[in-house]
């Protein structure tokens, strides 16, 4: 592979494609579950990944009792395939809680942004692209490419229904893999030096530096932290060499990043994190965390903000 001395041209990146491997099924623990939500759920296919259309497509899951009226809620996870309780996690969320919401709320759910990295276990797309900083209106941004077609197909999809979101939660993990092998995968595909820090051993949520909504994210944080511990700031008061703008969340320019959480300007957005690798937690317990903070999110909105129709 290459050194720092050289970013990473075609040669290089197929090489480090020809390097992954199917470590999962996507259509036997994703897709099997979304067809099972369709007895109660609309189901639609918006897209397809072209690397592989008939082993990638690409569904969104709505509730039924749609009305122009009510607000318009959107879950994301996957975005990043590698985070399994972030797939899990809206999963669940579906079959768990989102009817209870549905008077109140339309629900959009977008389980498996990313399926290729869902079953290679991977934070890029085939491309080496991470598609949680492609989340822009167009591909070329600062003359850098940052075309994925996991986000562009999703952006095209929200543009069709107009609807506008009042409240995103982009469902993600944190693992030790992002410092072992994620970041230094970056330094090599750019050839920059990447820092590293400690992975925060907990849950934490990344806001919107531009619009924080600091009640919002505490009131997401109580509601995990009932499920599962909440991560402790460094000796530095950082999470992930982030300065804390409260206990347990960061804040991103999520717009200016690209980010899945900034792409809709809803008022309400929130990135969830939660760490799988602590010896404290289960991966039902991973999944049950990211359902907890949809719920804590709902329901501060349903508290402060919401009139039923």
């Amino acid at each position: 592979m290459n050194t720092l001395s050289l970013e990473w041209g075609l040669k290089e990146k197929n090489a480090w494609l020809a390097a992954q491997t199917i470590q999962r099924s996507y259509q036997d623990e994703v897709v099997a579950k979304i067809k099972i939500l369709s007895e109660l759920f609309t189901v639609k296919q918006y897209g397809a990944l072209s690397y592989d259309p008939a082993r990638y497509p690409l569904y969104v899951v709505t509730t039924s009792n749609w009305h122009k009226d009510k607000p318009t809620l959107l879950i994301t996870g996957g975005v990043h395939g590698y985070e399994t309780s972030g797939v899990q996690g809206a999963l669940a969320f579906l079959k768990q809680e989102s009817l209870h919401y549905s008077n109140i709320f339309n629900i959009i759910v977008v389980p498996c942004i990313s399926p290729w990295g869902y079953e290679t276990i991977n934070r890029w797309n085939p491309f080496a692209v991470d598609p949680n900083r492609s989340f822009y209106s167009q591909a070329q941004v600062n003359g850098i490419n940052h075309d994925a077609e996991e986000s562009r197909l999703l952006i095209q999809y929200l543009r069709e229904i107009n609807h506008t979101i009042f409240m995103h939660i982009d469902l993600h993990e944190t693992t030790d893999t992002d410092n072992s092998v994620f970041r230094p995968a970056l330094a090599a595909r750019d050839a920059k030096p990447q820092k590293t820090w400690n992975i925060p051993d907990g849950f934490y949520l990344v806001g919107n530096s531009d619009n924080p909504q600091d009640a919002f994210q505490q009131a997401i944080i109580n509601a995990v932290q009932k499920v599962t511990h909440i991560a402790p700031a460094d000796e530095e008061n950082k999470l992930i060499g982030e300065p804390i703008s409260q206990w347990g969340v960061i804040n991103y320019p999520t717009q200016a990043l690209g980010l899945c959480s900034g792409m809709t300007k809803a008022k309400y957005t929130s990135t969830t994190e939660v760490y799988p690798d602590s010896p404290r937690v289960t991966d039902a317990i991973c999944i049950q965390a990211q359902v907890a903070a949809i719920k804590g999110g709902i329901d501060y909105l349903i508290q402060h903000e919401i009139t039923p129709i």
